[in-house]
């Protein structure tokens, strides 16, 4: 059945899409730093502690805002409709879950300590937007009396009031204000573009043995180009991760390029037929 047929104004339908697109960049950008993590644990203590410290931030930056963003202005209102009471009171639970795995990454005495948290935290997450967008959108959204869209206003523009109020000993550049969490790709910090050829070349890469890889073909095809582009934030300058697809991504290197002007350059270590393999290079 199209999402279409389960809200009660085209307005609704559409903020319904938006909402879960937006979960599905939120889940995919978690799973492809958590991929990292996992990978360079073992193998590269020194870029291991770099991605711990993204993840938490990103973490901090984006997941936890929109758990409380949601408990502000969504959760009341579904609260109200008797078939999602319960529900609602379970995900509030969960987002509790939440803020302790990542408390309790942000107190690991290594990366490789918080590992189990990470993938933990990963795993709540998905489950969790499955509810919201299984369950609690969709009410939301068909209630007549109820206007999703208006929800989902009020749900930015809490987040915009509260990253404000973070932010009000610390000026905010054009940067910060395009990373608040309002369903864009968001990063540490802005990255200095240094160069580098941005298209297809063999230059400059570590040893593969030495790198991290990402295979997404069995990545979900709605988080696949989220977790890689979460997978290419967690990405140190002066390394690179090897990306293992299903097909020749080309889609996504445009995306890639266009997202990162400049900052990675791609190797093809393998063309198929049944699987591609790339090194993307962060200069």
């Amino acid at each position: 059945m199209s999402v279409l047929t389960l809200a009660s104004t085209p307005e609704d339908a559409a903020a319904l899409e938006a909402a879960v697109a937006h979960h599905a960049r939120l889940a995919g950008e978690l799973a492809g730093r958590v991929r990292m993590l996992l990978a360079s644990a073992d193998t590269d203590p020194g870029a291991a502690e770099v991605i711990h410290t993204g993840l938490t931030a990103f973490c901090d930056r984006s997941l936890l805002p929109h758990a409380a963003a949601e408990e502000a202005t969504l959760y009341p209102t579904a609260h109200g409709l008797p078939e999602a009471r319960l529900l609602v009171e379970g995900l509030i639970g969960e987002h509790r879950c939440l803020t302790a795995l990542v408390d309790a990454l942000r107190a690991a005495p290594s990366p490789a300590d918080s590992a189990a948290d990470a993938r933990a935290l990963q795993v709540l997450f998905e489950e969790h937007v499955a509810k919201e967008n299984g369950l609690v959108l969709p009410l939301l959204a068909m209630a007549p009396e109820i206007s999703l869209a208006g929800l989902l206003a009020d749900t930015h523009r809490w987040l915009a009031s509260d990253a404000t109020l973070v932010d009000a000993h610390e000026p905010r550049t054009a940067e910060k204000a395009r990373n608040t969490e309002k369903g864009q790709d968001m990063r540490e910090e802005p990255i200095e573009e240094t160069g580098g050829c941005g298209g297809v070349c063999g230059c400059g890469a570590a040893e593969e043995a030495a790198e991290p890889e990402l295979d997404v073909r069995e990545v979900p095809h709605a988080l696949r180009h989220a977790t890689v582009f979460g997978a290419l934030d967690a990405v140190p300058a002066g390394t690179a991760m090897v990306l293992v697809a299903p097909h020749d991504p080309l889609p996504l290197l445009a995306q890639i390029e266009q997202r990162n002007p400049g900052i990675f350059s791609v190797e093809y270590l393998e063309s198929g037929p049944e699987a591609w393999r790339l090194r993307l290079s962060h200069h």
